[in-house]
This record gives C-alpha cells, structure tokens and sequence, in this order.
C-alpha cells in the first residue's frame, strides 16, 4: 500500500515511474489480493491522485499507471469534459480522502473529440461535443484538439474550485498514447 496524504509533486512522480513500469508490462503488479481489499474495506480508501479521464476502454489508469486497489481516485466521462459532478467528485477526493494531485488525461484516438472535430451530433453527445468545442475552437489537428480540451478542462478545475498559486490541491494535465502507452505530462 502507498504513504497516504503524497504531496501533488510525490504523486505525480508515482505515476511517472508507474507509467515508465507499463511501457514493458505484461501485467500489472498493483495490489488486487484479497488482504488489501479488506485493508480498504475496513479502514477506507485514501488514493494518492485523482484521474479524470475519459470512458474509452482502452484508458484503465489503474494499468497505465500500474497501481492497485486504493491507489488512484478515477473520474470517467467521455472526452474527460467538466461538470459539477466531476467537480463535486475531485471536491470529494481532495477534502475527503487526502488526494492532492488531480491530472486530466486525455488520449489519442478520441472518439468524443473526433465526434466535435467532424460531426454534428444530437442527443445526449452534444453535451459532451458542445463543450470540447468550446476548447479546441476549429481546431482540426486531432493530437492539438485533445490538448485543447485537456487544458480547458484543467482551468475548468482551477477556477471552478478557487485554486491559487500555492495551494496544497495541484491540477495538470497529460495525454496517453494508446499505441504505445506513454503518457506524456503536459504541464
């Protein structure tokens, strides 16, 4: 199990160094017995980063960043796009459970981006394709689009949730590369 309450700069060297682990895994050592199960049933959780990012099912940043049962706090919604209820989650995270670190990973491949990039959709998806819009503008370079949208919502965070300069809570952003599996940080 990790030390609880990491600084942002502790965790988010954790997850460089359990990245750089993934590029040549097979599999993933993170703790999933049964002992630690129980540890987080009986005692809670407290993950050392909160990740929000999006619901594609090839992003599982408990493989990407090698890290087991209680590690990581993670937040899903396609296009990793903002709203109070992902700001309530990271509120909850951060005040709750001893988080300070919040990275939004997005990815290549992106089918919410791609959708506001290319299409007009309806429904339920324009929720989510009206507000990457609003990052990436006419943005037509796939890998510059999901960075717009991943910096968006970064500031989205920081302002929705007041953070200065200083705070405890630190936010950044990073893309993962499917094919690879390299998550580059972007901040």
């Amino acid at each position: 199990m990790h030390k609880e309450n990491l600084s942002a700069a502790e965790a988010l060297e954790k997850l460089k160094e359990g990245n750089e682990r993934y590029l040549s895994a097979k599999t993933n050592p993170g703790d999933i017995s049964p002992q630690i199960r129980q540890k987080t049933c009986d005692e809670g959780q407290a993950p050392y980063a909160i990740v929000v990012t999006c619901s594609d099912s090839r992003v599982i940043p408990e493989s990407i960043f090698m890290a087991g049962i209680g590690e990581l706090f993670v937040i899903r919604v396609a296009g990793n796009v903002i709203d109070n209820h992902q700001l309530g989650s990271i509120e909850y995270a951060a005040g709750h459970l001893g988080s300070n670190l919040v990275v939004v990973l997005g990815h290549e491949h992106c089918g919410a981006v791609g959708a506001a990039m290319n299409d007009k959709p309806d429904g339920y998806v324009k929720y989510i394709t009206d507000e990457i819009r609003k990052a990436i503008g006419e943005e037509k370079d796939e890998y510059r689009a999901c960075c717009l949208n991943v910096e968006r919502s970064v500031s989205v965070i920081k302002e929705s949730l007041g953070l200065q300069e200083g705070d405890k809570l630190k936010v950044c952003g990073a893309f993962y590369r499917i094919g690879s599996g390299a998550v580059e940080f972007l901040d």
